[in-house]
């Protein structure tokens, strides 16, 4: 599924494997630890290779923990991009304690890294909603309406944002939500 914004920009959907498509930036679904884990995150560390790894050692001796809403960069090693953006997603308690605005903060947070570093093209996991429990429904509003409000408002910058989703459940999810901002087209 595909959404042209006004001003030529893009969202688009798909579900696959995020190692696998190419973009200026990969953002991975990270932990404040910056340490690896399972999921997206053990995904993008295998295919990327121990340079990530490395890299992000360096970043943790310098700034210890990185706060959800927040993320870094490191280089990609072997996947196709430029860029890996690590960020780092709220644990979902209830939704009353500051969790929305955290993962807005995370997908905002990596659309201006994007932006300072020129990438064109930025692909999402959907953040939080794995381990960290966040359910589908709110967290594909949530990122939905912050990229699409981030990208609207900028003439420059990031012209695509890609979100490339696990299953049929996510991207069930993220397609309900991008369907309700009028013209959608394409298919998975």
């Amino acid at each position: 599924m595909e959404k042209r914004l006004k001003n030529g920009k893009r969202v688009r959907l798909v579900t696959g494997d995020i190692t696998r498509i190419a973009a200026g930036a990969i953002v991975n679904a990270a932990n404040s630890a910056l340490a690896g884990g399972g999921g997206v995150d053990g995904a993008i560390h295998r295919a990327g290779g121990p340079g990530i790894m490395a890299e992000l050692d360096e970043i943790r001796a310098k700034i210890g923990r990185c706060p959800a809403g927040r993320a870094v960069a490191t280089s990609a090693g072997r996947l196709p991009a430029k860029y890996v953006f690590h960020a780092v997603g709220p644990v979902y308690r209830d939704g009353q304690h500051g969790e929305p605005e955290l993962l807005s903060g995370c997908y905002r947070t990596c659309l201006q890294m994007a932006d300072e570093r020129e990438v064109h093209t930025i692909s999402f996991p959907a953040i939080s909603t794995g381990v960290y429990g966040y359910p589908l429904s709110e967290a594909a509003g949530i990122a939905l309406r912050t990229v699409v409000e981030y990208l609207e408002t900028r003439p420059t910058g990031v012209d695509e944002a890609i979100f490339v989703l696990f299953d049929a459940a996510a991207y069930d999810a993220y397609a309900g939500v991008l369907g309700e901002y009028g013209s959608a087209a394409g298919t998975p």
